[in-house]
């Protein structure tokens, strides 16, 4: 019998009124297993959380570190999993690596069969169309600030700021260059974090590495 991992959220009591409480939603999660005969190991929760940042939930992220090869990750679906499509597609991603399927009871989304991928082709495109809109949104922002010699990015791993100018941090960027190397071997983003954890590195705000911060630092780099 394949197992499955649940995971709920809600942002406000609001939501609990409007049918989607955190026991409606294990609830619908528990009948599903039942009828597709996955053995439930158990659900995971956020409470009282904005969907906005997936690296401050707790219970998304024990979630994620418990999913392993042939399980599956079942939500009600995409929006308790992520406000953000690219936050979506970075989760359901992930998983794929790790050989664990993603199924959104709403959408009707099942990663391990064919039209779930189908599916998640369509998914992946809109994110792939929302970065690019976003782009073009902010483009024109970023220019007034550098033209006016104003900050406009957080500064990256891998450097600090000395007098409102970049300097490379040489023990970061070491670090930046480990990074680029597993995962062009083909790590999770994950793995990678679970690696930085594991060696005690801190991540630029001094918090723990998630898969989601790994993807910027690699992100950063693209770019640069």
């Amino acid at each position: 019998m394949k197992k499955a991992i649940g995971y709920v959220r809600v942002s406000t009591e609001q939501q609990a009124d409007e049918g989607i409480s955190l026991e409606a939603q294990k609830g619908k999660i528990r009948a599903w297993c039942e009828l597709n005969d996955y053995e439930l190991v158990g659900i995971y929760e956020d409470a009282g959380i904005s969907g906005k940042n997936i690296t401050k939930r707790a219970g998304l992220q024990e979630a994620l570190n418990l999913a392993k090869p042939d399980m599956a990750l079942v939500v009600h679906s995409l929006s308790r999993l992520a406000r953000s499509t690219k936050d979506c597609i970075e989760i359901a991603e992930d998983l794929k690596a790790n050989k664990c399927d993603l199924v959104s009871l709403t959408e009707k989304i099942d990663t391990s069969s064919a039209m779930g991928e189908f599916f998640f082709t369509l998914i992946a495109a809109l994110g792939q169309m929302e970065r690019k809109l976003i782009g073009e949104r902010t483009t024109a922002a970023l220019a007034h600030k550098k033209a006016n010699g104003e900050k406009y990015a957080p500064v990256p791993f891998g450097y600090k700021e000395v007098e409102g100018k970049l300097e490379a941090v040489k023990q970061e960027t070491q670090l930046v260059a480990e990074i680029v190397s597993r995962r062009a071997k083909g790590e999770t983003l994950r793995s990678i974090a679970d690696w930085l954890n594991e060696q005690g590195i801190a991540g630029k705000q001094g918090g723990k590495w998630h898969a989601s911060s790994v993807s910027y630092v690699l992100k950063r780099q693209e770019a640069a």
